[in-house]
């Protein structure tokens, strides 16, 4: 199995297609093999790269929790870059993974070519509102204390899964079942060290409007927990366009592939094409 050595641990990875690089990143509930229906088409244009977070199997599961925290999880992207020797790419992230992806681009947008940034944000609170890990916290405890089946059930059947399910029923089982391999050890430790502390995106808004790589935010319209930071996000970073897929919740790479697989090619195309400029002055309200 390849791997690539981090300062922490060894991330699981695989590659397809050759092409410009693009690098998949990957939600919570979610690991590599959830982007199948993306590598399928975009691997006849680019080179593909999916990998495992630390925690999920075959990735390594160490057993530090500062392994687990948002700045380490970023940082792996370049390890794997570097291991891989790709010098810049692309970067699509979902939720988890799009945090990190965006974190990327902002620590070094010299590596970065674009961001997709879907279905990202949940945890994000406005300036003038304290985020209260308690959640994270009881559900981190609960997994570790029940397994999947007796405390993790809410993360393939929560309000923004829902969409999944009644579309694509197959397509749900099988993301449960995958859900349900993955590490508790390693799930239990992301959600405690990652998810539960990671800084509020609202804290970026100086590094977001100096980032001057291509962003294209993409978020359902059911996905109701990052809407509004996405909001944010496209009055913030001076490249990004934004994307809201209808009647869509969280696992929106899974639940419209077709539009979202298009979406990508769309963005990309226009990037390396030159398309994705700074947004036009003239359109902004007076004030803004």
């Amino acid at each position: 199995m390849p791997h690539a050595q981090t300062e922490v641990g060894r991330l699981y990875y695989e590659e397809t297609g050759a092409g410009h690089p693009v690098i998949f990143c990957h939600e919570f509930a979610a690991d590599h093999r959830t982007w199948e229906p993306q590598i399928r088409q975009l691997g006849r244009r680019y080179r593909c790269v999916t990998y495992n977070a630390l925690g999920y199997a075959p990735s390594d599961v160490p057993e530090n929790p500062q392994a687990y925290r948002w700045e380490r999880q970023r940082d792996n992207i370049g390890a794997l870059m570097d291991h891989l020797g790709i010098e810049k790419a692309h970067l699509v992230g979902l939720s988890m993974g799009a945090y990190s992806a965006l974190q990327f681009a902002m620590a070094y947008p010299g590596r970065v070519t674009a961001v997709a940034f879907s279905s990202g944000g949940s945890g994000s609170a406005p300036v003038d509102r304290t985020p209260d890990p308690a959640d994270m916290l009881a559900a981190a405890d609960a997994l570790l204390a029940r397994g999947w089946e007796g405390g993790g059930a809410f993360m393939s059947a929560g309000p923004s899964r829902v969409q999944l399910r009644n579309k694509d029923p197959r397509g749900w089982a099988v993301f449960r079942d995958y859900l349900h391999e993955h590490s508790v050890v390693g799930s239990s430790l992301t959600l405690r060290n990652f998810q539960a502390v990671r800084p509020s995106l609202y804290g970026f808004s100086e590094e977001l409007r100096r980032l001057r790589t291509p962003v294209l935010l993409m978020v359902g319209d059911e996905d109701d927990a990052v809407i509004e930071v996405n909001v944010f996000l496209k009055r913030n970073i001076p490249r990004s366009g934004l994307w809201m897929a209808p009647r869509t919740g969280h696992a929106m790479n899974l639940e419209e592939p077709a539009m979202y697989n298009r979406m990508l090619l769309e963005f990309f195309s226009d990037v390396e094409g030159g398309a994705r400029g700074v947004r036009d002055p003239r359109s902004q309200p007076r004030g803004a």
